[in-house]
């Protein structure tokens, strides 16, 4: 279908514009900004007057739960959430049941995903079979399926030897790897970050330095192999500062941050509210300023849901007991408007770390509407308020912190590859 998008606010910090603009689509792409082409007849004209439009978001971690998840969510469940979110495009980690260790696994991804008209739905492949942290996985293989990177998980790998020759074998297949800097022996029983209030609270506490320790690791393995890594939910100050000095040093190295990292602290959990357990553990207003600060500078080039979907029993326990991870699709946009709001972080940077910046990370076409580009984009309505609540939340999923929390900013239309996936007007 060829599209005439009219009088919308166009916001797409790579082309640096920001201006009331037209846009045209057809046979998938942009293919005009402002003036239409010649001969160009569209099927559907829409207008969006007093809309914002923004590249379709890019998401580096959410986790559909399928396969061998599917109690908690599902593909056919999640992408119409992500849609919903103006996601265009998610990474899916390798941590189902069983792990994404093979192309049969990847290729079951990418069959189920097809099936559902939503966002394109990339995969991160196992570093090490089973997530186990012994061997190395046939990375070729995996490459030739269409993984477009690695990682271990939320499971850390104890043998640095492994950890080296794993990214050495990424390297010469040319993919990136995506690692959790975490200290498997510091963090080890924790469930929150190791201060005054998981002291006051009684809970086992997981300290920076399990971030620090482990950053230090990999970055020198990094300078040892030069090969390309991407830190994953960074949440302490010193590894913001760790990162960035790696990054003048020339490592090839990008990062990420949790949307909710940069809007919650550690007295969140005051009440033990079990939404808020989350890993890397919710750190002090120190922490959450450094992260807000290196977005901002773009020393932190991502920003990411680190969607987790969970079955209400899972968090229906004593703290420690309950298993960590939050739903964030439908919240990622509506809280970086917050952000935006609240004069913390500029619109245009937001957005940019929601969109080019993820894709810059995983070296693909998207994240911005200029000409030639993939049509992923989403329309947005600043004036309409929502409130999150289970029955607004399309995820599976509704363990969310910010349950009754109000928001001003919903997704109204989202089109991938030029194709409608997403419409309020119409209900979709």
């Amino acid at each position: 279908m060829k599209w005439h998008l009219r009088g919308g606010r166009v916001l797409d910090p790579e082309a640096g514009l920001d201006a009331r603009a037209d846009l045209w689509i057809a046979e998938g792409r942009i293919v005009a900004v402002g003036s239409p082409p010649a001969d160009f007849t569209p099927d559907r004209t829409l207008s969006l007057d007093g809309l914002l439009v923004l590249p379709g978001l890019v998401d580096l971690s959410a986790r559909l739960r399928e396969p061998g998840l599917e109690h908690k969510a599902t593909i056919a469940s999640e992408l119409p959430a992500a849609a919903g979110g103006g996601i265009t495009t998610l990474v899916c980690p390798p941590d189902t049941l069983p792990v994404v260790d093979s192309p049969a696994q990847i290729e079951h991804i990418q069959r189920n995903a097809a099936a559902v008209a939503g966002p394109r739905v990339e995969v991160l492949a196992a570093l090490t079979p089973g997530l186990r942290g012994e061997g190395l996985s046939e990375m070729a293989a995996l490459r030739a399926a269409g993984c477009i990177g690695l990682s271990n998980g939320l499971r850390p790998l104890a043998n640095t030897l492994i950890l080296r020759r794993a990214l050495e074998y990424a390297d010469t297949v040319g993919l990136a790897v995506h690692l959790h800097p975490t200290d498997p022996h510091l963090s080890a029983g924790g469930c929150a970050h190791e201060g005054a209030v998981a002291t006051r609270l009684g809970l086992p506490g997981i300290p920076p330095a399990a971030e620090t320790a482990a950053l230090a690791q990999i970055l020198a393995l990094v300078e040892q192999t030069g090969a390309r890594v991407h830190l994953c939910r960074l949440s302490t100050e010193r590894g913001v500062r760790l990162v960035a000095q790696a990054r003048r040093d020339g490592l090839p190295v990008t990062a990420d941050v949790a949307m909710h990292q940069l809007l919650l602290t550690e007295a969140d959990l005051e009440g033990f509210d079990t939404h808020c357990h989350v890993l890397p553990p919710l750190r002090t207003e120190r922490d959450r300023r450094a992260l807000v600060e290196a977005v901002a500078t773009g020393e932190i080039q991502a920003i990411c849901s680190d969607h987790q979907p969970h079955d209400a029993d899972a968090k229906n326990a004593p703290f420690p007991q309950t298993e960590p991870g939050a739903s964030a699709l439908d919240t990622l946009l509506a809280l970086g408007l917050q952000l935006a709001a609240r004069g913390e972080l500029e619109l245009d940077t937001v957005v940019a770390r929601l969109t080019t910046g993820p894709a810059r990370v995983l070296g693909i076409e998207r994240g911005t509407l200029q000409v030639g580009h993939p049509a992923d984009l989403c329309v947005v309505d600043l004036h309409r308020v929502w409130t999150v609540a289970p029955e607004t939340l399309r995820s599976q999923g509704k363990n969310t912190p910010f349950l009754g929390r109000r928001m001003q900013g919903a997704v109204v239309h989202t089109w991938v590859d030029g194709r409608l996936v997403h419409s309020l007007e119409t209900g979709d």
